[in-house]
């Protein structure tokens, strides 16, 4: 059965396309160049960090983090960037008895975001930098299944990518689901491992509910 959901961040809970938007602002680039280059990375299987090289060759993300926020424009998400459907999605998974938690590949800064948005809606908040492992790393994942009261194969992740996400999440032995958003899961919707991988692929975090209880349903 599945007891517990675990979110990603990005382009799950966050449309990241306003952050994005401000990267390209301050390398200087047109926004819409800055998401062609972005897509092409991503199609060609690289990590995206790879665009800001492109751009500006030896280009140091956290220390151009560190830029941004001595210059007055740190970087920043809040409720209107939230996906619509996570408000209602979190709080029918609630009723439903479930375990919630959210983990991804965040700065100290956005944990300290994602503590103010949702620290009332889950039972756990945890990014890469307070436990000092990134997705896809499995000692991501191991994290994971430590703070989760739950068994691994209880615990159901839920993210946009198959790198990032479903294949480490399959390896640690949990369910995975892919919700189709972003630019990652766009790309990678109709690959063989986005078919087979995921214990459920939806098209909004409102799926969730239902797919589980029908799961949950068939394992009794």
């Amino acid at each position: 059965m599945i007891r517990a959901v675990v979110f990603d961040v990005g382009e799950c809970l966050v449309d990241e396309t306003r952050e994005y938007g401000t990267w390209a602002d301050w390398l200087g680039v047109p926004r819409h160049t800055f998401a062609a280059m972005f897509g092409a990375v991503i199609a060609q299987g690289r990590d995206y960090r790879d665009v800001f090289q492109e751009f500006r060759p030896g280009f140091d993300l956290y220390a151009e983090r560190e830029r941004r926020a001595e210059a007055g424009q740190p970087e920043h998400f809040g409720e209107e960037d939230l996906y619509p459907d996570v408000r209602d999605a979190l709080r029918t998974l609630r009723a439903d008895g479930l375990w919630l938690g959210i983990a991804g590949n965040q700065t100290v800064r956005a944990g300290t975001i994602l503590r103010e948005l949702f620290s009332e809606d889950v039972d756990l908040i945890g990014t890469s930098d307070d436990w000092g492992a990134s997705k896809p790393d499995p000692a991501f994942f191991h994290r994971v299944a430590e703070v989760v009261p739950a068994e691994p194969g209880e615990i159901l992740y839920v993210g946009d990518r198959v790198d990032n996400d479903l294949r480490p999440g399959a390896a640690a032995g949990m369910h995975t689901a892919l919700v189709h958003r972003g630019p990652w899961a766009t790309i990678q919707w109709r690959t063989e491992e986005a078919d087979a991988l995921p214990t459920f692929r939806v098209e909004t975090l409102l799926e969730l509910s239902p797919r589980i209880a029908e799961f949950n349903a068939r394992e009794h």
